[in-house]
C-alpha cells in the first residue's frame, strides 16, 4: 500500500468549511466552500484502498471511487477527473446533491470511529478544478451518424444520455417543456445546494458538443410523440415525475396551502432574474410568513431552507416519524436545524384551519407500530393528542406522481404500470411502443438525480443496440 493512503488512523474526517449560519441563512449561495489544494488531498488520503470497495458498490453508477482518491492524495487531479467522469456525466452536480451519508460515505469501511472518507466534497472539488483549468472539452465524435434519437426531458437522466448516445456519434434532439435545460436540476433544487451556473454550464457544453435543443416545447402540445417517433430513429422519454401527492382532510382547499414544487420553482425562477408575476407578496413567497412544511424528504428540507432565506417569520417541519426514520439527508436536516427550523417530529396533520386563506394546522402526535412487509414501521395516531400550529403558509412536500402520460401524449398504445409509471421491458428499456423507450422517475418513480443518471446511461446502451439492429448505421458524409 502507498504510504500516502490509510491515513485515516492519523487524519481525522474534515468536511469542506460552511459559511456561518448568520451569513449563509440570508442569501441563496452555496453553503459549503470547496476543498483547498492540500485539504481535498489530505482527506482523500485517508482512503483505506480496501479490496471490496463498497462505496462503490453502494453508488448507483458504480463510480470507481478508490481510484480517483489515490489520484487526488498523489495530485494526479486531472487523471483523478477522468477516472471520475468516465462513470459520471454530472460529478460536480453528484459531489453537490447526493446523500452520501446514505450511499458511498455511508457504506464506507472505515469504522465509525474514525468515520468516513469525505468522498462527495473530493468528488466536487476534482470536477471543479478541471472545469476551472479547461480540462473538460465538449464530445467530439469520432464519427458522425445519419442516425439520429429524439429525447423528450432535458433532466439529468435525458442529458445523461444525451451525452452517451452523442459519444457514439448521433444526432440528438432534447425536447423540454421549459424554457431552460436541467429539470429538477435548475428548477426544483435550491441555489444554496446547487448554484444554477453549474447546470447552465453543463447546458453550454452540451450544445457545444452538438446536441440540439428545442425548449418551450411541451411534447403532446407543440409536438406530438407520433411527430417525433417520424423525426428520429428512436425515442427517449425522460420527463421525470412532477405531479405533487395531494392531503386530503377537512380545510385542504384554503388559500395558502401550496405545492412544494410550486413554491421552489418560483423561488428558483426569482433567483435566476426571471420576472415572478406576484412573487414579492404571494403565497408563494415565505417572507414574513409563519411556515408549515409537511413532508420527511429533501424536497420538505429544500423547502424549509429556502423559507428560512426567504424571511419566514419562523418555519416548521411537520413529519409523521421520527429523525430516525425520516428519508431526506441527515446532513439536510442538520443544516436546517442550524438555520433555525423548527422540527415537529412524530406528528400528522389532520386539518386545516381558516377561513379564505390557511390560519393553522390541527395535527396529531404520531407513534410507531409494528414493522409492515416491507420492514418499515406503522405510524398510528395517539387518540388525544391533537394540537395547533399557527400558519399562514403550508407547503405539501409529500412526493410527486407521474403525469397521465399517454392522455398528454395522445398514445393510449403507452402502456403503464398500475402505479402510473411507464412500463418498459427491464432488459431493453424499451415501452410497448416499438422505438420508444423511458429511463429515469418515469418509470422508477421519484428517486435520486444519481439514478437518472444511472438510468440515462443504459437506456442510450439499449437505444444504441435496438438502432443497430434495425438497419446499419451509415457514417454521415463530411
Amino acid at each position: 500500500m502507498p504510504e500516502h493512503m490509510l491515513r485515516f488512523v492519523s487524519t481525522p474526517q474534515q468536511t469542506p468549511e460552511k459559511r456561518a449560519v448568520a451569513e449563509r441563512a440570508h442569501d441563496f449561495g452555496e453553503i459549503y466552500r470547496i476543498f483547498a489544494d492540500q485539504e481535498a488531498s489530505r482527506q482523500a488520503s485517508r482512503c483505506s484502498q480496501c479490496g471490496v470497495p463498497f462505496c462503490s458498490v453502494h453508488c448507483p453508477l458504480h463510480n470507481n471511487i478508490p481510484d480517483w482518491l489515490k489520484l487526488t492524495a498523489e495530485g494526479r487531479i486531472e487523471e483523478a477527473y477522468e477516472i471520475a467522469a468516465a462513470t459520471n456525466n454530472f460529478p460536480e452536480i453528484c459531489g453537490r446533491i447526493c446523500p452520501q451519508d446514505r450511499l458511498c460515505e455511508g457504506n464506507c469501511v472505515i469504522e465509525k470511529g474514525f468515520e468516513s472518507v469525505t468522498i462527495g466534497a473530493v468528488e466536487r472539488y476534482i470536477t471543479d478544478i478541471a472545469l476551472e483549468r479547461g480540462w473538460v472539452k465538449p464530445i467530439v465524435p469520432r464519427q458522425e451518424l445519419t442516425a439520429s434519437v429524439g429525447i423528450i426531458g432535458a433532466g439529468p437522466g435525458g442529458m445523461a444520455a444525451a451525452e452517451e448516445l452523442r459519444r457514439r456519434g448521433y444526432r440528438v434532439t432534447i425536447y423540454d417543456r421549459y424554457d431552460r435545460a436541467g429539470g429538477l436540476l435548475i428548477y426544483g433544487i435550491p441555489n444554496f445546494k446547487l448554484e444554477k451556473q453549474v447546470v447552465l454550464r453543463r447546458h453550454a457544453l452540451a450544445e457545444a458538443s452538438g446536441i440540439r435543443f428545442e425548449l418551450n416545447c411541451a411534447v403532446g402540445h407543440d409536438v406530438g410523440l407520433d411527430e417525433l417517433r417520424r423525426r428520429h430513429d428512436a425515442v427517449l422519454i425522460a420527463t421525470g415525475v412532477y405531479k405533487p401527492r395531494e392531503i386530503g382532510g377537512p380545510g385542504s382547499g384554503l388559500a395558502g396551502i401550496v405545492p412544494a414544487l410550486d413554491y421552489l420553482i418560483a423561488s428558483n425562477r426569482d433567483n435566476l432574474g426571471d420576472t415572478v408575476p406576484g412573487f414579492a407578496s404571494g403565497m408563494l413567497n415565505a417572507a414574513g410568513k409563519r411556515v408549515v412544511v409537511i413532508g420527511g424528504g429533501d424536497t420538505a428540507m429544500d423547502c424549509v431552507r429556502t423559507a428560512v432565506r426567504q424571511g419566514a417569520v419562523s418555519v416548521r417541519c411537520l413529519y409523521r416519524r421520527d429523525r430516525a426514520n425520516m428519508p431526506g439527508s441527515m446532513r439536510e436536516v442538520k443544516n436546517a436545524e442550524e438555520e433555525g427550523v423548527e422540527f415537529v417530529w412524530l406528528s400528522a396533520p389532520e386539518a386545516f384551519l381558516g377561513d379564505a386563506s390557511v390560519s393553522g394546522v390541527r395535527a396529531v402526535r404520531m407513534h410507531l407500530g409494528l414493522p409492515d412487509s416491507s420492514g418499515r414501521q406503522s405510524v398510528d395516531p395517539i387518540p388525544g393528542s391533537h394540537f395547533t400550529l399557527e400558519a399562514d403558509l403550508v407547503i405539501k412536500a409529500l412526493g410527486f406522481d407521474p403525469e397521465d402520460l399517454p392522455a398528454m401524449f395522445g398514445e393510449t398504445g403507452l402502456e403503464v404500470t398500475r402505479w402510473g409509471t411507464l412500463r418498459i421491458n427491464s432488459r431493453s428499456f424499451m415501452t410497448s411502443l416499438p422505438g420508444v423507450f423511458a429511463a429515469g422517475d418515469i418509470v422508477r418513480g421519484a428517486s435520486l438525480v444519481v439514478w437518472a443518471i444511472r438510468d440515462g446511461r443504459d437506456a442510450a446502451r439499449r437505444i444504441h443496440e435496438y438502432v443497430t439492429q434495425q438497419r446499419a448505421l451509415p457514417v454521415a458524409a463530411e
